[in-house]
């Protein structure tokens, strides 16, 4: 019997991953979206998690312990995401201009100024860098930056050519395939001296968005995989290390989210029997239920952020939890917790 290729792996998994209707749960874009910003920005070193991202982006909540220049690392990020769905969205041809539009956006508050013997160039608003950079203490350097205007000009071209031909197609394949391509080309030509990683997977995951397939993701804890197979590719020329990443990278991932909503489907993993909203006919409800079995020591606006809705709608929904009898409060409202009713009581 023949081993399934990878390739065979993954068209599987977007299979089941479709027949279970995960993308139609409540808030599942939005929630997916906030996941790509926070592993992207873990790569390039900010430490905020998806819940903290969730609380900044829903309710401007400021995580504790981390700094400014993390927290708008993200929303920049944040914005520009949203202005490269709504690109997508319209099928806008890729050029320079767009590029340096959305790596404007990318870095509008975390970037600087420069001054160079070549002139004055400011990373903040999209210009192109005017020096030359190297990946990291004794890496190698990348392209000069007076090839760069031309190597982009000619990548969008390119980019423009296979997207128009790709979306006539049904081959999913071949559009995570020019995905990938676009995301380690724009890398390899770097053309901004901060940002290029966050822009690079933002295009890889515009041109996913654009056709209609599950955005991939670069989790943090892979990221010195991740970084080694686009090493491996440029000393080896050719794209077969980063792509093998790429496609084992996602099917991990698919894998996961899969496993996590097949559980989430289970009341109570541990107690299946005890199952006191089962016949709930509120989603929400339900949602703030499974929140606090997983979790409950958290206060409104972490359950707000957790579960996609305001801290009004999770206050009333945990009122009518408690009269119902399903939940009760232990303690103050500051200090105490949650506990399901009769659960300590299960065996």
């Amino acid at each position: 019997m023949s081993k399934e290729s990878p390739y065979e792996k993954l068209m599987a998994l977007l299979d089941e991953y479709h027949r279970l209707g995960i993308a139609e749960q409540i808030d599942y874009q939005k929630f997916y979206l906030y996941s790509l910003i926070t592993h992207s920005t873990a790569i390039e070193g900010s430490t905020v998690t998806e819940i903290e991202n969730q609380l900044l982006f829903d309710e401007g909540i400021s995580a504790k312990g981390r700094s400014i220049q993390e927290q708008m690392m993200n929303l920049d990020l944040k914005n520009a995401y949203e202005h490269s769905m709504q690109l997508a969205r319209q099928h806008t041809d890729f050029s320079v201009e767009m590029l340096k539009g959305l790596s404007a956006l990318v870095m509008k508050n975390t970037g600087s100024e420069y001054h160079t013997m070549q002139g004055t160039f400011d990373s903040s608003k999209g210009d192109l860098r005017l020096l030359g950079v190297t990946a990291g203490v004794g890496g190698s350097s990348y392209m000069n930056y007076q090839k760069v205007p031309a190597k982009l000009e000619e990548f969008c071209q390119q980019l423009n050519e296979r997207r128009k031909t790709l979306l006539l197609s049904n081959d999913v394949i071949e559009k995570y395939l020019l995905s990938f391509y676009a995301h380690f080309q724009l890398v390899t030509i770097h053309p901004w001296v901060d940002g290029n990683g966050r822009m690079s997977r933002l295009v890889m995951n515009h041109l996913q968005y654009e056709f209609g397939l599950i955005p991939s993701k670069i989790v943090k804890e892979d990221k010195a995989e991740y970084i080694q197979s686009l090493v491996d590719a440029r000393e080896q020329e050719t794209l077969a290390p980063y792509r093998v990443f790429m496609v084992e990278e996602h099917i991990r991932n698919l894998t996961r989210e899969i496993e996590s909503f097949k559980k989430s489907q289970l009341a109570d993993p541990i107690n299946p029997s005890f199952d006191p909203i089962k016949s709930s006919s509120d989603p929400i409800k339900d949602k703030l239920y499974q929140a606090i079995v997983k979790d409950n020591t958290l206060n409104y606006a972490a359950y707000a952020a957790m579960i996609g809705v305001s801290e009004a709608t999770v206050k009333r929904r945990l009122g009518e939890l408690k009269k119902e009898g399903i939940i009760t409060r232990v303690g103050s409202n500051k200090n105490g917790h949650w506990e399901i009713v009769g659960k300590e009581d299960e065996v």
